[in-house]
């Protein structure tokens, strides 16, 4: 298959070898529409907040708005971190490393990886690392 694949008629499959060219055209098409969804918020979100800027005359109207404008705005940074997560996970598909744990090198699951593309870490070593958050946590 491809780099070009149809997200809609390929299936993934735990019986194919694992990232397989078809998987990893997969996983490119997914990350690329979904950082594609991104940049195409942000722009609608920041021409939003153009047209919001008109002055407005009634100071709670103002308030308002700068309220509206900061939680967009908290918004939009977390997407610009989502990108480059999503850019280094492109990176990895080029280096051959994607689909992989980082701590343990085993393969991560095709299911957490469908849901969360971004996934550098299989479920036990994520549960493990959680783990370990809390308890330093809790100290």
């Amino acid at each position: 298959m491809s780099e070009n694949i149809n997200l809609d008629d390929y299936v993934l499959s735990e019986d194919e070898e694992f990232m397989n060219p078809n998987q990893r055209a997969y996983f490119r098409a997914k990350l690329i529409n979904w950082k594609n969804d991104i940049l195409r918020e942000a722009r609608e979100t920041l021409d939003h907040l153009a047209e919001e800027s008109a002055n407005h005359s009634d100071i709670a109207d103002r308030a308002s708005s700068e309220t509206d404008r900061a939680i967009e705005l908290r918004a939009r940074d977390r997407q610009r971190k989502l990108i480059s997560k999503i850019d280094a996970a492109l990176a990895r598909i080029d280096d051959g490393t994607y689909g992989y744990c980082e701590e343990t090198g085993e393969p991560i699951s095709l299911k957490r990886l469908d849901a969360r593309p971004i996934a550098t870490l299989s479920i036990e070593a994520q549960e493990r690392h959680e783990r370990r958050e809390k308890v330093y946590r809790d100290e």
